[in-house]
């Protein structure tokens, strides 16, 4: 077969008579594959003469070896197959493990499982005990609190007398935190007044600026608890910012001092 262009190269006419016709495809294809089987054939031929060599070869030497092994170990045909059955029933019983294996593997799992809820009944006991130790120490101040006041008979939660001193008690934390914020707001006050001072040197100065800063902190942490208590009361106070703090310059400006427990 030629290409359809070969003529180019030397002759017009050489195009002309060998131009790939359909036919000339066809009668390519099928000497291209005639030849192509006939080399298969030979070389399949070379294929099996080599491989049967060989095969013959190696049965001839483990035939000679196998004759040896059965004569050292005194063994004879029928061993064989008694050990390929040997073989292929372990191999079956790989498949799944004997019912008394798998019995006991189940009994551990139930054992752990046993001891993970001895271990969660144990915590919870001891939980409970703790629980009832806290029970009977706080009944046992409650009885000891009602002989000191004479309570005959315990105060219910929501009970007049229980509202009155449950409001006290709001107001303690309140008046506790104001004289927190109070303390701070004096002692801010007070170093503001040193830094107004003419007598003041600059190391001194210096001192009260860094004090001061640590006192801002403290006052802005001091209001956030503030604002928290005065919340929490029946009605509500007013809450502060550090804004209403940073703009007092005299105490008498410090208004919240009226509801502390002194009524400054």
């Amino acid at each position: 077969m030629v290409g359809a262009f070969h003529g180019h190269a030397h002759n017009r006419k050489c195009q002309l008579d060998w131009h790939p016709v359909a036919f000339h495809r066809h009668q390519s294809i099928k000497e291209h594959f005639a030849f192509w089987d006939a080399d298969k054939y030979a070389a399949l031929s070379n294929f099996l003469h080599n491989h049967y060599r060989e095969a013959t070869c190696v049965i001839r030497t483990l035939e000679a070896e196998l004759s040896v092994i059965k004569s050292k170990l005194n063994l004879n045909d029928g061993d064989f197959v008694k050990f390929y059955d040997d073989e292929k029933l372990y191999l079956d019983t790989l498949k799944q493990l004997p019912i008394q294996d798998r019995l006991c593997i189940r009994y551990v799992e139930v054992l752990d499982d046993l001891e993970i809820c001895q271990e969660e009944w144990s915590a919870a006991r001891s939980a409970a005990n703790n629980a009832l130790t806290t029970i009977q120490n706080a009944e046992a101040l409650v009885a000891h609190m009602e002989i000191q006041l004479s309570i005959e008979e315990c105060w219910a939660v929501g009970s007049p007398d229980y509202l009155q001193f449950k409001e006290e008690a709001a107001l303690g934390k309140y008046r506790a935190a104001l004289n927190e914020l109070e303390h701070l707001v004096v002692m801010r006050l007070f170093e503001l007044s040193k830094l107004s001072l003419s007598s003041t040197g600059y190391k001194l100065h210096q001192q009260i600026r860094k004090a001061l800063q640590h006192c801002s902190e403290a006052i802005r942490n001091a209001i956030n608890r503030y604002n928290m208590q005065a919340a929490a009361l029946s009605p509500p106070h007013l809450k502060l910012s550090w804004k209403d703090i940073a703009d007092y310059s005299f105490l008498g400006e410090f208004d919240l001092l009226c509801y502390s427990r002194t009524n400054i």
